[in-house]
């Protein structure tokens, strides 16, 4: 799912593609994205972009008279610039949005349909998209520890509840607590301060980082490429493959859909946190450290007698 970073180099290109001019009309090549009909789409045809906007993970296209486009990508979803009235392909593409000079497409990924439009009328309408989390890059660090210890829950659950952190989702918060050192199954309100502290200057420097670095990729042009999955990350979407900080084969934790990455060397004392699944299967064989790990795996590896 596209994240604070991808949706901000999202915002960025549309700013300059949109605003101060006049969206055209909206066509929707799968009617399932409309998820309001009031405004109906014909009352923004004619109006002017004024602004976009990152709501969370949703973009929002705002146009004269208070009337807004609500973009949720969900996990799939990715946004497209292409020449004037594009034609819509049946397979992938579900919305549409016609300017003078280019066509914004929405498309998905898959059979699954969960990204979504909503065509939003006043602030107040608007305001009932927000789901209320503190912006990451604005929080101070002394507000930031009274957020954490408000509830006690994980750092992984609490740095991805947009409820509390607005935009953070599973990529990022493994990058975030790795940079920080800390634990994913770290309990809130068992941080000290100075751990507090550093995983609040650690989620802000990765966030401005990947801003400045998607922002530097895309040089200008529209961002096609946008990705959980990064060859530049140190751990997310890396099981496997060696910590760029130690050396050790980063581990995961699946639940779900997803899977949390973490480095059992540098973020929990060498101690390997249970995988659902796994140690279900392995109960008390299951290794409690990264040497116990290794130990297995050589283990596995050695031909029968």
């Amino acid at each position: 799912m596209p994240e604070l970073p991808d949706v901000s180099a999202y915002q960025n290109a549309l700013e300059a593609r949109t605003v101060g001019r006049r969206l055209r009309a909206i066509r929707f090549g799968n009617p399932f994205v409309l998820r309001s009909l009031e405004p109906p789409a014909d009352d923004l045809a004619g109006r002017a972009v004024t602004a976009v906007r990152r709501l969370g993970k949703r973009l929002v296209l705002g146009l004269e008279g208070e009337r807004f486009v609500v973009i949720h990508l969900m996990i799939a979803g990715r946004l497209h610039w292409k020449p004037a009235e594009a034609k819509l392909s049946r397979r992938t593409d579900l919305a549409a949005f016609d300017f003078d000079d280019g066509t914004l497409t929405l498309t998905e990924a898959g059979t699954k349909r969960r990204a979504s439009v909503h065509l939003v009328r006043g602030e107040s309408a608007l305001a009932a998209h927000d789901p209320g989390g503190a912006e990451p890059l604005e929080i101070d660090a002394a507000a930031f520890r009274r957020l954490l210890r408000a509830e006690r829950h994980t750092l992984k659950r609490t740095l991805t509840d947009p409820r509390v952190l607005s935009g953070i989702g599973n990529a990022y918060s493994d990058e975030i607590l790795h940079a920080a050192r800390v634990s994913p199954l770290q309990l809130t309100t068992n941080l000290s301060d100075a751990e507090a502290d550093r995983l609040h200057a650690a989620m802000q420097s990765t966030l401005r980082t990947w801003i400045a670095r998607l922002a530097e990729q895309a040089g200008g042009r529209f961002p096609e490429k946008v990705t959980a999955f990064r060859p530049e990350m140190a751990v997310h979407g890396k099981f496997g493959m060696p910590c760029p900080v130690c050396g050790a084969p980063v581990q995961r934790i699946r639940y779900a859909e997803n899977e949390c990455n973490y480095c059992a060397t540098c973020q929990t004392g060498g101690r390997l946190l249970a995988d659902r699944a796994f140690s279900r299967l392995l109960k008390d064989d299951w290794p409690r450290s990264l040497e116990a790990w290794e130990e297995h795996l050589r283990e596995k590896a050695e031909p029968a007698p």
